[in-house]
């Protein structure tokens, strides 16, 4: 009988971890926490619902952390979550006979999924940007998520948002991040499938709270740029300040039709769209200073 690890890399989630631990306490055999050394009460929360606890430092590559999680699991497959994400009732019940599924079974299942074109056409975006995911042959190893986002009181379902597939469900051995970037992808070792029933992800419940995650990404923006050695370039100045927030508002706005989200879908392309001007600012003003 599959076991599942259950298993979460944390830095001060006082507030989001008691309810993500509450949803997956029905199916899961183990719970392992690598926390970042939290300033709260996190790790009080894990050790209520029996997670096993390992304080470790926060390093700026969060995967590293989610890494050391994989690592410590012991049992035959491992969820893998963070701390602002919820299992739904479906999604458990579906994971539960997943994992007890021959081979054979999951190809007859993976044909029957109700969005499988969505989810495909999602997957080959992925892939376009990160490379081919896992192999053609072989057992599955790995499982998408498509994730319902939780955005300023609703839930979004366009604007490219929706089905936001993320590797959740892993064989254990089968996966591990490279922990070379914060944008890279879970290498996989054997084939890949999809679950049909949404993980919610308690995303950006408030403005304050989305403006300092769109914060930290144009801050990534810019140490890529760093890294790059991009330099005071006018081609990458005119698309960073023009071509790509434009691009990226139109992209959502209008082609995938996060008008249909009312204002959310708005504020979404919108801010979003202005972390590339605000990421390269973030760059030159510190190749200025240095």
């Amino acid at each position: 009988m599959s076991e599942i690890s259950v298993v979460l890399a944390t830095f001060n989630e006082e507030e989001n971890l008691a309810i993500c631990l509450e949803s997956i306490k029905n199916i899961a055999d183990e719970i392992i926490v690598v926390d970042g050394s939290s300033t709260d009460k996190t790790i009080e929360v894990a050790k209520k619902f029996g997670a096993k606890v390992v304080k470790t430092d926060n390093p700026p590559i969060f995967h590293i952390n989610k890494q050391k999680a994989l690592n410590l699991a012991t049992k035959d497959w491992i969820l893998q979550l963070d701390a602002d994400e919820r299992v739904t009732k479906e999604l458990a019940s579906e994971i539960k006979k997943t994992v007890l599924m021959s081979t054979e079974e999951i190809e007859d299942y993976q044909k029957r999924l109700k969005e499988k074109n969505l989810f495909l056409r999602h997957q080959g975006i992925i892939e376009k940007r990160d490379g081919v995911i896992g192999t053609k042959e072989g057992e599955y190893s790995a499982f998408f998520v498509a994730r319902l986002n939780y955005f300023l009181g609703k839930y979004l379902r366009y604007g490219g948002v929706y089905p936001d597939g993320v590797i959740r469900l892993v064989r254990k051995g089968k996966a591990f991040f490279p922990c070379k970037s914060v944008h890279e992808q879970i290498v996989i070792k054997g084939k890949v499938g999809w679950l049909q029933n949404p993980l919610v992800h308690i995303s950006d419940p408030s403005f304050k709270r989305y403006l300092k995650r769109n914060w930290r990404y144009s801050s990534l923006i810019a140490n890529e740029l760093k890294d790059q050695k991009t330099g005071f370039n006018p081609f990458v100045t005119v698309n960073y300040l023009l071509i790509l927030p434009v691009r990226w508002f139109f992209l959502t706005y209008f082609r995938h039709k996060g008008f249909l989200d009312l204002w959310q879908g708005f504020i979404f392309s919108f801010f979003s769209s202005l972390r590339f001007p605000t990421g390269y600012i973030k760059y030159i003003y510190k190749e200025v200073r240095s």
